[in-house]
């Protein structure tokens, strides 16, 4: 599969690697980059393991791409997210295990697609956060469930209300990651994890992880929705477009409530 914004191998038998590729831009995913991740996605049929990670050292991936949404319209914004919707559905939805490999910075969007994985392994010096807050919004990948599913939900609140990053560290310590490793040794240690997940029997794999979502209480799909629809009451705000404005010029935001 041959993609602009990803590079799509096979390291070992079974195993699949997504990479985000856009480092000039630290990984942040545009319209482009969250169409061809769903599409990648959806379109595995032989991988028994699936690892996500992100190009280069400097981040796995910053987000949303904010310099292509300043100065979207409300209706254009909306379009691009419905595109980005899908993109986290599908990570949701992928049958098998799914492991991100966070090898730098995951901010923001890069953040919820981390959450979106089934499991996380971080090497030591990646930071992550979820900033949508202090841009005027608030996070649209699923990250108001997911994240208190595993951080628990005094923890999800603090991140999410302050916005402010957190180290690999402490992810580890809160849940959201499960193992901080070295960072030369990271993708080692993730696909010898992939390595002992592929050997096991394909359709227990699937079995497995159908089970084991009904663990988590509520229908996510559902809770979900109640998430965009809060989403969406923030996208017509003038905080909004401030927010977005002032992160591209590089300047504090100066909210108004309105």
């Amino acid at each position: 599969m041959r993609y602009e914004t990803l590079t799509v191998t096979t390291p070992a038998e079974h195993i699949r690697l997504i990479t985000l590729n856009r480092v000039e831009a630290a990984n942040a995913f545009n319209t482009k980059m969250s169409a061809e991740i769903a599409d990648a996605i959806g379109a595995e049929t032989e991988a028994r393991c699936i690892v996500l990670t992100g190009a280069g050292t400097r981040a796995f991936c910053a987000g949303a791409d904010l310099k292509e949404r300043n100065g979207m319209t409300d209706d254009a914004w909306n379009a691009q997210h419905l595109v980005f919707e899908r993109m986290f559905a599908a990570l949701m939805e992928c049958p098998v295990p799914l492991i991100a490999a966070v090898n730098g910075a995951a901010f923001g969007g890069g953040c919820e697609i981390v959450l979106c994985c089934d499991f996380v392994y971080a090497a030591r010096g990646a930071r992550f956060a979820l900033t949508e807050t202090s841009l005027g919004i608030i996070p649209g990948g699923c990250s108001t469930q997911n994240l208190p599913r595993a951080v628990g939900m005094p923890r999800a609140k603090e991140i999410i209300l302050s916005a402010a990053p957190f180290s690999a560290e402490e992810a580890c310590e809160w849940g959201l990651a499960n193992r901080v490793c070295e960072p030369g040794n990271l993708m080692a240690q993730v696909l010898a994890t992939a390595g002992k997940i592929a050997g096991n029997g394909p359709l227990a794999l699937r079995a497995a992880k159908t089970a084991l979502k009904a663990a988590i209480g509520p229908d996510l799909h559902a809770a979900y929705a109640t998430e965009i629809e809060a989403y969406n009451s923030v996208i017509p705000t003038a905080d909004r477009r401030e927010g977005v404005r002032a992160y591209n010029e590089k300047r504090r935001p100066n909210f108004t409530g309105a």
